[in-house]
Formats: C-alpha cells, sequence, structure tokens
C-alpha cells in the first residue's frame, strides 16, 4: 500500500463534492470547507503542539475534523497510527496530524479519514447523496 503523503490531503480534500478552499491572504496554509464549514485545514505554528526535546513549535500540523468524541479517542488511542490531540483540542470533533508523521497511514486510510471529515460537516442531503453515488449508505 502506498504511504500517504501531504499532498494527498489536498488532493482527497479537493476532490470531494462542493468544497471551497478559504486561505488568508499572504497565507499558504489552505482551510478546506463544505458549505462554509472547515474539515481540514493547515494550522499555524501554536503554544500547544511542539517538539518536546527542542520546544520548537510544530510547523505542519493538520487538523481533520472527526465525528464523535469516540472517534476521536479511537484514532488518538491507536499507537499504530500518527493522530494526536493537545488539551487546546478537548472536546472538539478533530484530531491532529503532523505532515512530517502522514506517512505513517497509507492513502486509502488517510482518504478515508478525510472522506469521513466531509461527512461530517456536509449537510444531510449532501452526505446521504455523496454515500448513495459510493454506495457507503
Amino acid at each position: 500500500m502506498a504511504k500517504a503523503r501531504v499532498a494527498d490531503v489536498h488532493e482527497v480534500a479537493l476532490g470531494m463534492p462542493h468544497v471551497t478552499v478559504w486561505q488568508k491572504e499572504g497565507s499558504k496554509r489552505p482551510v478546506y470547507q463544505v458549505g462554509g464549514k472547515s474539515f481540514v485545514f493547515f494550522r499555524n505554528p501554536r503554544p500547544d503542539a511542539f517538539d518536546p526535546v527542542t520546544g520548537e513549535r510544530y510547523d505542519d500540523v493538520i487538523v481533520i475534523w472527526v465525528e464523535s468524541e469516540e472517534e476521536k479517542l479511537a484514532l488518538v488511542s491507536d499507537e499504530s497510527n500518527p493522530f494526536f490531540t493537545t488539551p487546546h483540542f478537548n472536546g472538539h470533533p478533530s484530531v491532529l496530524v503532523r505532515g512530517s508523521e502522514i506517512g505513517g497511514l497509507t492513502k486509502q486510510e488517510l482518504t478515508e479519514v478525510i472522506q469521513d471529515a466531509w461527512l461530517s460537516r456536509a449537510s444531510k442531503r449532501r452526505a446521504t447523496t455523496w454515500l448513495e453515488e459510493h454506495r457507503l449508505s
């Protein structure tokens, strides 16, 4: 199986229907949205995600929405994948992954997580239509 790459995040997110990309002027950190709701975004370095050895803030964190707190806990508890969270995201339905660690997932695994993120943020009608078209309902 092919290892996931950061380029796959962009490709999969853009491949979902009704997606718009918002980007702060001068920023290279896109926010992927459906119906005005973010489902994947590239985060600015923040004090809650940092290298424990050097103290340097991670500059490659990607935020991906999840359907529920249970799904979030399942993803961050599985030590075989690179997802994590920080106290800043307590109660927030999302997981974090570093771009430099994304190869810990296969492209298929990453695709499923991003599709689920889109489904968690899309309108019921759009989600149902997409699921019916992909026979995943």
